[in-house]
């Protein structure tokens, strides 16, 4: 924005001008994104930052530019709020301060699942931890040498047996 026929001066009130017109709509735009109100308006002076900082200049396209940021913006926030969540599942009993009680209670648990799947046929024990692990329906298929076809079935199978005896053995 700054060049050398524009002073600063002007720039500025320029900037100003822009920033006005356009703040709260494209506040707006991210909030309705990101569902988040506080986070929308940082996230929208972020892009008028971005605007400040580049060569965008004014003129009829400044609207069109930060209509695109602000979209952007928010999907990308979108995007970090995934990364931060998936991070946070795979290594959040690292952060969670974990009492001797909640340890044992976690590994009580743990090993009532194993004997649960040790009961079971390979089969389904193989299909559940599989599942548990992410794989989708398809994997679950290539990996098992099943139809993908009867993969929901024998799913749905797997967990009713697997249901079953936890409850008949820990009535829970």
């Amino acid at each position: 924005m700054i060049t050398p026929d524009h002073p600063v001066e002007d720039t500025a009130m320029e900037f100003e001008t822009i920033f006005d017109a356009h703040y709260v709509r494209v506040a707006r735009v991210i909030g309705r994104i990101v569902h988040d109100p506080a986070r929308a308006e940082e996230l929208a002076v972020d892009v008028f930052w971005k605007l400040w900082r580049s060569s965008t200049g004014s003129g009829e396209n400044v609207g069109a530019w930060l209509s695109r940021a602000a979209v952007r913006a928010g999907l990308d926030e979108l995007r970090k709020q995934a990364r931060r969540a998936k991070y946070e599942r795979f290594v959040g009993w690292l952060l969670e301060p974990r009492t001797p009680e909640a340890l044992h209670i976690a590994t009580e648990e743990q090993l009532r699942v194993r004997s649960i799947l040790a009961l079971l046929t390979s089969r389904d024990a193989e299909m559940l931890v599989l599942r548990s692990d992410g794989l989708t329906y398809q994997e679950l298929a290539q990996a098992l040498g099943l139809n993908p076809a009867s993969i929901g079935t024998l799913l749905s199978r797997a967990q009713d047996s697997f249901r079953k005896e936890y409850t008949k053995r820990y009535g829970i």
